[in-house]
This record gives C-alpha cells, sequence and structure tokens, in this order.
C-alpha cells in the first residue's frame, strides 16, 4: 500500500514568524501536537507540543516567541508514493510518530502518523511502534 492511500490529507500549517501562542491554538483546535511549519510554498520544520514545552516555556521564552526560534529545522519526511511498509520501518528506525508527506515535486500533500500506518498494516505498525518506544534516539531526552 502507498503513502498516499492511508495518510491524513488535511493539515494545518503554521509559519516561522508565528508566535507559539498561535501555534498552540491551532493544535488545540485540531487535536493535535504537531505542525508542519511551511515558508514560501516549502516545508521548512516542525512544531512540537514538546518543541513548545521544551525549548521556549522550559527556557523561559513567552507565548511571543516566533515558531521560527523553537521549531525542528531537520525534517525527515517520506513520499507520497512510497511504500508504507518502507516508510513505517523508518518511522521506526528514527523514533519518529509523525512524518510530513511531500509529493515528487516536494509539496507537502499530508502528515502520516503511527495511527494512519496502524490502519494500513498492523504488522509493520506493531514493528515500528516497538522500535519507537525503545530508550534513546536523537529525539531522546537523556
Amino acid at each position: 500500500m502507498k503513502v498516499r492511500d492511508c495518510m491524513s490529507k488535511d493539515v494545518q500549517l503554521s509559519r516561522p514568524a508565528e508566535t507559539i501562542r498561535e501555534a498552540a491554538v491551532k493544535m488545540r483546535k485540531i487535536d493535535a501536537g504537531v505542525l508542519p511549519v511551511e515558508d514560501n510554498d516549502r516545508l521548512v520544520g516542525m512544531i512540537t507540543d514538546r518543541d513548545i514545552a521544551l525549548r521556549a516555556i522550559a527556557e523561559g521564552k513567552g507565548p511571543d516567541t516566533p515558531v521560527g526560534d523553537v521549531m525542528s529545522k531537520s525534517v525527515r519526511y517520506c513520499f507520497d508514493d512510497e511504500e508504507i511498509e518502507s516508510v513505517s520501518g523508518q518511522m521506526g528506525e528514527f523514533k519518529i510518530r509523525r512524518l510530513p508527506v511531500l509529493n515528487r515535486q516536494k509539496r507537502l500533500v499530508g502528515i502520516l502518523s503511527l495511527g494512519d500506518v496502524s490502519h494500513a498494516d498492523d504488522e509493520s505498525s506493531a514493528k515500528a511502534l516497538r522500535d519507537i518506544s525503545k530508550p534513546g534516539g536523537v529525539h531522546s531526552q537523556k
């Protein structure tokens, strides 16, 4: 199965100049913990509720801090025409629960969550969840 067949297509975006308060309000409204960040029609980062808590609030930054100051700038993504089994393996390897999905022209077309993967392939999602849940990795607090 292709990523495009199970990804979420209705994606809310943030922009680098937007405040973290505005981003948090969007997250609350759509009941999500992540927003892709775009600038000039290009994906430039991801802002998560965790980024807001650890890179902003814990560092004494206020709600008017720009998203661009605390977002994750190194973004892993996948393409909409990739096989879900391959992408879920990468999610597990890099301990990523949500991936932005681009088309081959590198335009954002959706987002793939671990939940989306679970609807597509129980075996792949189970392995990805096991791998994501192992201690360590790029986003570890240790």
